[in-house]
């Protein structure tokens, strides 16, 4: 959910995230096809005061389960989304998108909820993209720390194979999101760089339950791929 989501600019936090993370990095990965979106998501939501529609977040008033179905994903008010993409129209590509948005929004719940093994992002999550995770959160409870501000996620690319794998190719834009220390609530406001923009690859498996998981990952922050048009 990605170098999963921070690493964002030279902050302490950022530097022990980076260690972590390294676990989720591939050589290479991703398909062929490309399906671009430009619309943001019918099921966004608008927050007053925002520049750009996003998916509102409610407040972890309860944890995440997943004892029946899908684990419920409640963040913080002060997290939102935007996913600037838009449905194929093929079932498993629209599947993979979905999947992906709550795979992202998990590992952020678990910094949160401050625990390493939370259940919505292991449910997402398998193999070596889960253990890079559990130690890129870990790195966040040790600090008492999470993510805030929003986020916005474009330029997506799905594939789908035979074999019930594939791949996702995506942006990520933390030019608003920072790391918070819990114990204050300080948030560490750092400005807009290159490298604010980040790209993630990940690789995909459809399991037993018919939900695609995030097996393995690869990021590279500031991407030309992903920087804002001039």
């Amino acid at each position: 959910h990605r170098e999963p989501t921070v690493n964002r600019r030279p902050t302490l936090l950022a530097a022990l995230a980076l260690t972590a993370t390294a676990a989720l990095t591939l050589s290479a990965c991703g398909g062929s096809g490309s399906d671009e979106g430009s619309a943001k998501d019918k099921d966004s939501d608008k927050i007053a005061g925002a520049d750009t529609g996003s998916e509102k977040s409610a407040p972890p008033s309860e944890s995440a389960s997943v004892t029946e179905g899908r684990p419920k994903i409640e963040l913080p008010p002060d997290l939102s989304y935007t996913f600037d993409w838009s449905k194929t129209g093929d079932k498993e590509k629209d599947a993979i998108l979905a999947d992906s948005k709550q795979s992202i929004k998990a590992v952020h719940l678990a910094m949160a909820n401050q625990d390493a093994l939370d259940a919505a992002y292991l449910y997402y999550h398998e193999g070596e993209a889960a253990a890079g995770a559990e130690k890129f959160i870990q790195a966040y409870v040790k600090e008492e720390a999470r993510v805030t501000g929003a986020y916005r996620y474009y330029k997506a690319s799905v594939n789908v194979s035979d074999d019930n794998s594939g791949s996702l190719v995506y942006c990520e834009d933390q030019g608003k999101a920072y790391d918070m220390f819990l114990k204050d609530e300080k948030v560490n406001k750092t400005p807009v760089t290159k490298n604010s923009y980040v790209l993630y690859n990940t690789r995909l498996q459809k399991n037993d339950k018919g939900v695609w998981v995030v097996t393995k990952l690869l990021s590279q922050r500031g991407s030309d791929r992903c920087q804002p048009s001039a």
